[in-house]
C-alpha cells in the first residue's frame, strides 16, 4: 500500500467520497450542476492529498493540501447549502449526534477498503454527518500543512536544497581538481 494511503486525512477523504456519491444520487438531482460539483469537490479532496504526496517538491505538496483544504470547505458548504435550502436543522458541534460523527476515526478495513459508515436514511442526518467530516478533514489537513510548513523551515524545499547540492558537488570537483594537480606538482 502507498505511503498516503496510511494518512488518516486520505483514509476520511475517501470516505466522505464515496459516502457524497451516495447522498448525491439519493438526493440531488442527477442532472444538476450541484450534484456534479459536489462529487467532483469530493473526487478533489482525496486526489489533491495523493498528488501531492507523491510530489518531489515540498512546496507543491503543501500547495495540493492546500486545494485539497479548498474542497473541503468547498464541500461542506454544499452540505450547508443543502440543510438550508431544505429548511432542515444544521447541527452544533455540540448535538449529540455530531459528537457521535465526530468521535468516528476512519481506518482501512482491507487494503482500500475503508470502515465506511451507512449513510443514514434521513437526510438532515446525513447531511450534517458529511458536514462534520468535512469539517474534521478540514482540521486534518490544516494540521498536515502547518507541519509540512515547520518541516520546511527546517529542511528547505527542494529547489533549495537541490542548489546546496549543486555548490557542494562543484565545490569537491574544484578541490578534486586542485588536489591533483598539487599532486602532479609534487611529482616533478
Amino acid at each position: 500500500m502507498e505511503s498516503y494511503k496510511k494518512l488518516t486525512s486520505f483514509i476520511l477523504a475517501t470516505i466522505i467520497y464515496d459516502l457524497t456519491v451516495k447522498f448525491c444520487h439519493r438526493w440531488i438531482d442527477k442532472h444538476s450542476r450541484t450534484k456534479d460539483q459536489m462529487e467532483q469537490a469530493a473526487r478533489s479532496i482525496k486526489q489533491n492529498i495523493a498528488e501531492g504526496y507523491t510530489m518531489q517538491s515540498l512546496e507543491g505538496y503543501i500547495k495540493l493540501l492546500g486545494v485539497a483544504e479548498g474542497s473541503a470547505k468547498e464541500l461542506a458548504a454544499d452540505y450547508e447549502d443543502f440543510l438550508r435550502q431544505r429548511g432542515l436543522e444544521i447541527w452544533s458541534k455540540n448535538h449529540p449526534k455530531v459528537k457521535v460523527f465526530r468521535a468516528f476515526r476512519a481506518t482501512w478495513l482491507k487494503p482500500n477498503i475503508p470502515n465506511t459508515p451507512n449513510l443514514p436514511k434521513n437526510p438532515q442526518e446525513a447531511a450534517n454527518m458529511l458536514l462534520s467530516f468535512c469539517q474534521m478533514e478540514s482540521y486534518l489537513l490544516k494540521k498536515q500543512i502547518d507541519a509540512l510548513k515547520e518541516k520546511f523551515v527546517r529542511e528547505g524545499g527542494f529547489r533549495e536544497n537541490l542548489f546546496r547540492r549543486r555548490l557542494e558537488f562543484r565545490k569537491a570537483k574544484r578541490l578534486g581538481v586542485l588536489g591533483r594537480l598539487g599532486r602532479l606538482g609534487g611529482e616533478r
